[in-house]
């Protein structure tokens, strides 16, 4: 049985003190394997946990007369901007495999959960180029996945700690072109095409898909208020 934490509208901070604590937990084997969505409030870039350098202007952005926040993922990768996405996280055990590996077994209930919607995803096939490039959308590795017109539309990022691993993802629903281009200005904007779907048809599909794929029922669980005390303390640790 897996914890389902319903999805959660949060800031930056609170989504990766959340992420950071669920991973903690696992490994302490006092908390089971969870998966979770969840969509970013304010606006936020997210940056790879060893992506220190990063465009000066990024720290003063303003969208619609509320500042863009900056925060450091758990995991490594580039940066994200999210807005208009949506964001899964995986906290499981016990997975063999390299790396690319890992990342393919968890993303396989992407691919199904997004082919029960109409939509055929692949693996993306760049090599190591993409750490020269800010964006985490400019390059689709192995562990990403791309629509058939080759545009990245989930980008994925991993954390294993022992025998524990963390995995979370944006997926790209509605990106913003102009907002897209101040963030990463000389950056080729490519507009997603989807399904006319909502956010709950889609939660609900990759729910039933990730059931099927890791062979188990989900007990929705939203994170008490206990929870939320443990994971405010720890963040104020880090």
């Amino acid at each position: 049985m897996w914890r389902l934490i319903p999805l959660l509208e949060a800031s930056g901070d609170s989504q990766m003190a959340i992420d950071r604590w669920l991973l903690e937990q696992h490994l302490l084997r006092s908390h089971p394997p969870t998966l979770r969505f969840y969509t970013w409030s304010p606006l936020t870039i997210s940056l790879g946990y060893h992506q220190h350098k990063y465009p000066e202007h990024w720290q003063n952005l303003v969208w619609q007369g509320q500042k863009i926040n900056l925060v450091q993922r758990p995991t490594g990768g580039r940066a994200v901007l999210h807005q208009g996405d949506l964001t899964y996280t995986v906290v499981t055990s016990n997975l063999t495999g390299n790396r690319v590996e890992i990342y393919q077994k968890i993303c396989e209930f992407l691919i199904q959960g997004w082919r029960a919607l109409g939509v055929e995803l692949h693996y993306g096939t760049a090599g190591r180029g993409y750490i020269h490039n800010p964006n985490c959308f400019g390059t689709a590795t192995g562990a990403d996945l791309v629509l058939p017109n080759g545009t990245k539309f989930i980008g994925s990022a991993q954390l294993r700690r022992g025998v524990a691993t963390l995995q979370h993802g944006s997926i790209r629903l509605q990106p913003d072109g102009e907002l897209f281009a101040r963030v990463f200005p000389g950056e080729t904007f490519t507009p997603v095409r989807l399904p006319q779907l909502d956010i709950k048809e889609i939660v609900t599909a990759l729910i039933a898909a990730a059931s099927r794929c890791f062979d188990t029922d989900f007990k929705e669980q939203p994170l008490s208020q206990s929870e939320w005390e443990a994971i405010v303390a720890g963040a104020s640790c880090k």
